[in-house]
């Protein structure tokens, strides 16, 4: 007993230096990070061959510089402590912008100076200056529409989700779902009041909004969100908050919501009944809720079903997909999120796997769970969209025992 506890203590000791390494990297990340994205494509479409004149060097060189300054400093005006809103739309762009340049300068220049090697086209600088412009049209091309994804109303989304423990009074029973609508330095207004248009037109039974409402407090994104009152659900809707709930007062959004008609299923549950069957309908506060020091805010799934009928099927609101193995080892049916927004800017997806266990769609966890993570209805920060799409989800849950016509 003594060498397994010795054991366990160096092993955790060993592990401790490994953790405070990367806690250390992780701090140099925010130097690193803007850096990388405006050095490199600097450096791919100015200095590996091309031989611009000296004025176009000079001049490009100076706008890369000045992104690489701009951007960090609006970026802390914006989302710092002065909150300035104008500021955090030119950071936000800056950011988007650059991601997207780096991404395809990196891409193109490896990609497509190997392609026209191969085919013997171009030498020197004719095949470097047919990478910058390969690089540059790419990139305002994916801008344009990236953007005009972005500030769209989503195209819904129709899943059937088959749950064999629902009951055939419940066949059919529509869900509608919207999640990450992140109203923020931009004004959305119009766009939340067309978004609630269109989740009317789908005459859902249950309407659910799974987090991250907004950046900034209730108070000051009040008229962007105020059309949420005007969506309409045959029993009922309901909202559980998101992490960005918890950088912005989160009761305060809690409150609103409350005094939107949407009730707020923060580690509780309600009965949705309809033909002599029921469904629990539960929902749990974010997982970053505890840490936010707000007195009663935690992820507690056991009080979310307390008291609920074990034999009942449940249907779960929960900000972040990551929350699935709780809800899987709880036995629940079906878990709804959002968070991960599908990447939002390709290729973000691959790191938003590093921490959730799905990026987007109907996916299984144990034997009994079904996981629906959705991409999000709005964006947050950069104001682009590049190869993953917003949506307003419609769910159309199936029992294994639909009632039969007469």
């Amino acid at each position: 007993m003594t060498a397994t506890s010795d054991t366990r203590s160096a092993e955790g000791e060993a592990r401790a230096p490994r953790r405070s390494r990367l806690r250390r990297l992780m701090r140099f990340i925010p130097l690193i990070a803007p850096v990388l994205l405006w050095a490199v494509p600097c450096w791919v479409l100015l200095y590996t061959g091309q031989h611009w004149p000296l004025p176009v060097t000079l001049v490009a060189t100076a706008l890369f510089a000045l992104g690489l300054v701009g951007m960090p400093l609006a970026m802390a005006r914006g989302h710092g402590r002065r909150q300035q809103d104008r500021a955090a739309i030119v950071g936000d762009t800056l950011l988007g912008s650059s991601w997207i340049l780096f991404t395809w300068s990196v891409l193109l220049g490896v990609l497509l100076r190997l392609a026209l090697t191969v085919a013997g086209v171009g030498e020197g600088q004719d095949r470097a200056r047919i990478v910058t412009w390969a690089v540059l049209g790419t990139t305002a091309v994916l801008l344009a529409w990236g953007y005009a994804e972005a500030r769209r109303v989503p195209r819904v989304r129709r899943v059937e989700v088959p749950l064999p423990r629902l009951g055939a009074g419940l066949d059919g029973l529509r869900v509608a779902l919207i999640t990450d609508t992140h109203y923020g330095p931009l004004d959305r207004a119009r766009w939340s009041a067309r978004v609630c248009e269109t989740v009317n037109t789908l005459e859902a039974d249950l309407v659910c909004h799974t987090g991250d409402i907004a950046d900034g407090t209730a108070e000051r994104r009040r008229a962007q969100a105020a059309p949420l009152g005007t969506v309409r659900a045959t029993r009922a809707r309901v909202y559980v908050t998101g992490n960005h709930e918890y950088y912005s007062e989160a009761q305060g959004w809690v409150d609103l919501m409350d005094e939107l008609g949407w009730e707020p299923l923060r580690n509780r549950h309600l009965l949705l009944e309809r033909g002599g069957d029921a469904l629990v309908v539960a929902g749990v506060d974010d997982v970053t809720a505890e840490s936010s020091g707000l007195q009663g805010h935690r992820a507690h799934l056991a009080g979310a079903l307390d008291g609920a009928d074990p034999g009942l099927p449940v249907l779960l609101l929960a900000h972040q997909p990551k929350f699935v193995d709780r809800a899987a080892a709880e036995g629940v049916d079906l878990q709804l999120s959002g968070h991960t927004h599908g990447g939002q800017i390709w290729p973000f997806h691959h790191l938003v796997r590093i921490d959730q266990p799905a990026l987007a769609g109907l996916s299984r966890h144990g034997a009994r769970t079904l996981l629906y993570t959705s991409r999000g209805t709005g964006f947050w920060g950069p104001p682009f969209r590049v190869f993953a799409p917003s949506e307003i989800t419609l769910l159309v849950l199936r029992s294994p025992h639909p009632a039969t016509s007469p």
